[in-house]
């Protein structure tokens, strides 16, 4: 995931937040992003816009004979937190609420 300055983003092989997750897509594309204050504190809300591209995880974690279609368009909330070395760090919780099985982004350093 690439947040650029003027509130564009690019997406590669991102999973799906909640119970999305569980069907097991990773969706590619560009889209928006904005910082934006949630329930908990700062979020980032990132909306993929334009997919270019679909992969499946394996194995997918999903009940049932058939999931659904991945969607073509989709939303992200990521909250905004700090590591114990003060670093922002992203993420977002996956499958069941319940768990708290946080999807935790890093960022990699310019080279």
């Amino acid at each position: 995931m690439v947040l650029r300055h003027n509130g564009t983003a690019l997406v590669e092989r991102l999973d799906g937040q909640d119970f999305d997750f569980d069907y097991g897509w990773r969706l590619s594309g560009t889209g928006t992003w904005r910082l934006a204050d949630g329930d908990g504190g700062q979020v980032v809300r990132l909306e993929l816009t334009t997919r270019t591209r679909v992969d499946r995880r394996l194995p997918m974690t999903a009940t049932g004979a058939s999931a659904p279609e991945p969607p073509s368009t989709y939303s992200w909330e990521f909250s905004v937190d700090r590591d114990r070395h003060r670093a922002l760090t992203l993420h977002f919780f996956h499958g069941d609420p319940d768990a708290g099985n946080a999807y935790v982004m890093t960022r990699e350093t310019a080279s």
